[in-house]
């Protein structure tokens, strides 16, 4: 992701200040991938104070601050050593995340303090996870699909459609595992297909029935 360019014009910046700063921007992500977080488009040497403030999910409240008039930054509750400023923040004030795990999942934003007022920008982050896909035929006849820990959940259907079951089981890291057990008694059915669909992208296994 690339940061968008610096206007030198306050004026022209409080007008974009309506599309570009007060609304929060929602950023789904895959893990294992990094992420660039982007100040508004203010040039530096307007700039008083550079605050990044990062709220995540059962973490301490985390504040990077940069002051221009003694070239200072200060870090308050900040441990995650894969969160940094992408650059010398005099420089470039963005932030990076390298890499993306599930735990950045949460809201970062970006106040630029200048003589005019302080501009914003905000990221609320998902971070998505690729479910594990797995398709078999039990011992009774049954034939089971898996979406194990993904994020979000996934959804799972069949072809042809049967008689169905599906469960959610909630993980303690935020993933959830999707099970569907389906059944075709009474029917003439060889083969059937289980398709499950998921932001990170979708996926479909074929199985040939086994005789009962």
């Amino acid at each position: 992701m690339l940061c968008p360019w610096r206007t030198a014009n306050l004026g022209l910046l409080l007008i974009l200040t309506v599309f570009l700063v007060t609304v929060n921007t929602s950023w789904p992500i895959l893990m294992g991938e990094n992420a660039v977080l982007c100040c508004p488009p203010i040039a530096l040497k307007y700039l008083i104070i550079i605050t990044w403030e990062i709220i995540l999910r059962g973490q301490p409240f985390c504040k990077k601050a940069y002051k221009k008039e003694t070239n200072e930054t200060k870090e308050t509750n900040c441990t995650d050593e894969r969160i940094t400023w992408i650059s010398r923040p005099d420089q470039n004030p963005a932030l990076q995340i390298r890499p993306v795990v599930i735990t950045h999942d949460g809201y970062y934003r970006c106040i630029m303090g200048t003589p005019d007022g302080n501009f914003h920008r905000g990221y609320h982050l998902q971070v998505l996870v690729t479910p594990e896909v797995t398709l078999f035929q039990s011992r009774n006849g049954a034939v089971v699909c898996k979406a194990v820990a993904g994020k979000p959940a996934a959804q799972i259907s069949w072809i042809p459609e049967g008689d169905c079951v599906t469960e959610q089981e909630y993980l303690g890291n935020g993933t959830v595992t999707v099970k569907s057990t389906c059944h075709w008694e009474g029917h003439d059915v060889s083969t059937v297909t289980c398709r499950v669909s998921h932001l990170t992208g979708n996926k479909s296994l074929d199985i040939e029935l086994l005789p009962g």
